[in-house]
């Protein structure tokens, strides 16, 4: 039994904070101690002025409040550790201005943390190198997050301008349905109004989303999963958009460059390896084997076009060192 009645309380507290019902008798079994206790406990807390609902019957306990205010948020060491972790690595997701955000609430929540589990943090992130955002990397504004989020939300029409892979742009009239994330990219799955058909839009080309007060009624995303759908669309887009490429490097060495990059390795041997990769379109593919070719070696196995637009950009760049 648990005679502890500050440590206990905190405990309490924390269990109630995930705002399901508790039975007393649960309570009980987690905290080791009586059910008179337990209810003694909570009498204390709503003295201290946490909102305490309680409903009685076979099905009833106790839960905090839904929407009140409360005072601060009560978090136990897992807790801790994970929202630190979260905060570090969400500064690293392709949405504008977040960094920072995030960085300021990490510093306030390590600033907090006991001596332990700071050390538990500090390892992880000592330990843990990102690669850094490169400039064609898609990032996305958090207001087109916010947009979308309350219309999947709310099943509300969203009218935007959508920029497609080959430059050229286009009103669209969708019914948003979900958002997904796949690595850094941000997908919207939408019923498209004027196309009759379902589509998976990147957030990082969506501009000037706005709701237009209209709503729909909320269809079945073929399939039933909006992120089967979503890698089942960017397979199909990306098929006609793969390249092989002999890289002069042991794939191990190279295998950091590709992160973000589909990518497939076909073979491996000691001083080269042979990938695979695959994107929506010829410059995109152009611009990861010069990423690539600024760690190793690379040649263009096929297509024999994008050999041919490596050799024009290469030429490009000696013209511009020699004009300088």
């Amino acid at each position: 039994m648990r005679t502890d009645s500050t440590g206990r309380a905190l405990q309490l507290l924390s269990l109630l904070q995930t705002h399901r019902f508790w039975p007393c008798a649960e309570l009980a079994a987690r905290l080791g101690v009586t059910e008179r206790t337990v209810r003694r406990d909570l009498d204390r807390l709503r003295e201290l002025g946490y909102p305490i609902d309680s409903i009685s019957g076979r099905y009833g306990g106790y839960r905090l409040a839904t929407g009140a205010h409360v005072p601060p948020l009560i978090l136990d060491d897992e807790e801790a550790v994970a929202v630190a972790i979260g905060l570090r690595y969400g500064a690293e997701a392709a949405v504008s201005g977040i960094e920072e955000t995030s960085l300021r609430a990490l510093a306030k929540i390590e600033a907090l943390l006991p001596h332990r589990l700071r050390r538990r943090v500090s390892a992880l992130h000592s330990s843990v190198a990102s690669l850094r955002r490169t400039a064609n990397d898609a990032v996305i504004h958090p207001e087109s997050l916010s947009v979308f989020a309350a219309a999947c939300r709310d099943h509300e029409l969203v009218r935007f301008e959508y920029r497609q892979s080959q430059g050229e742009s286009s009103r669209r009239y969708v019914e948003p349905h979900q958002l997904v994330t796949a690595g850094r990219r941000w997908y919207l799955v939408a019923w498209d109004g004027d196309r009759r058909d379902w589509r998976t839009f990147r957030l990082d080309r969506i501009h000037e989303p706005r709701p237009v007060g209209s709503h729909f009624t909320p269809r079945t995303i073929p399939g039933g999963d909006a992120a089967d759908f979503v890698a089942s669309s960017i397979g199909r887009s990306a098929r006609d958009r793969n390249a092989t490429l002999a890289i002069h490097k042991p794939f191990a060495e190279i295998e950091g460059v590709l992160r973000w990059t589909d990518h497939t390795l076909r073979e491996e041997h000691a001083e080269h390896c042979v990938v695979q990769i695959c994107s929506e379109d010829l410059g995109r593919l152009a611009m990861t084997v010069a990423e690539i070719a600024l760690t190793a070696p690379v040649s263009v196995v096929e297509p024999p076009e994008l050999a041919r637009a490596i050799e024009r950009l290469a030429t490009h760049l000696t013209d511009r060192e020699r004009l300088a």
